[in-house]
């Protein structure tokens, strides 16, 4: 229990810190307690991630409140860019969850800042969640059982 615990605390913190690396620390557990359930450990990696990304979501879809931001945006080229993204994205849940999905899997581009463009592009929160965390669990279960097959002395 404390080593789920343990997990979900790293996960979250490195949702919202990018140089705590939570695949390290996933490999380094399953790399020592043998006897882990890695199907536990990266369920609990991927719902501590993802609270911490719904933070970053929640960021990005009250960005625009912030003054700095709304003179950034106010170039007509960024409003444009803003547009086109906006329209690429609303009532396209494919395409947008294929986009979500491969960056929580892979992590390019970096899921920390899909976070934030998902919410100020105003994706579909349940889109989020749900690509987010199936792709972090496959991410986490990739490396936690490619170090279990791993012979270690």
């Amino acid at each position: 229990m404390v080593i789920l615990l343990a997990t979900f605390g790293v996960a979250f913190v490195s949702a919202l810190i990018p140089l705590v690396n939570v695949e390290a620390y996933l490999g380094a557990v399953v790399a020592t307690v043998g006897d882990a359930n890695i199907w536990a450990l990266c369920v609990v990696a991927g719902v501590g991630q993802m609270i911490g990304k719904v933070l970053w979501y929640g960021a990005g879809r009250r960005s625009m409140e912030l003054a700095w931001v709304r003179k950034k945006m106010s170039a007509p080229k960024r409003q444009a860019q803003l547009r086109l993204w906006r329209a690429r994205v609303q009532g396209r849940p494919l395409f947008s969850g294929a986009v979500l999905l491969a960056s929580a899997f892979v992590g390019l581009p970096p899921y920390a800042v899909i976070s934030v463009l998902a919410g100020q592009l105003r994706m579909s929160f349940t889109l989020f969640c749900v690509t987010g965390l199936v792709g972090r669990i496959a991410r986490f279960a990739v490396v936690a059982f490619g170090v279990a097959v791993v012979p270690f002395g």
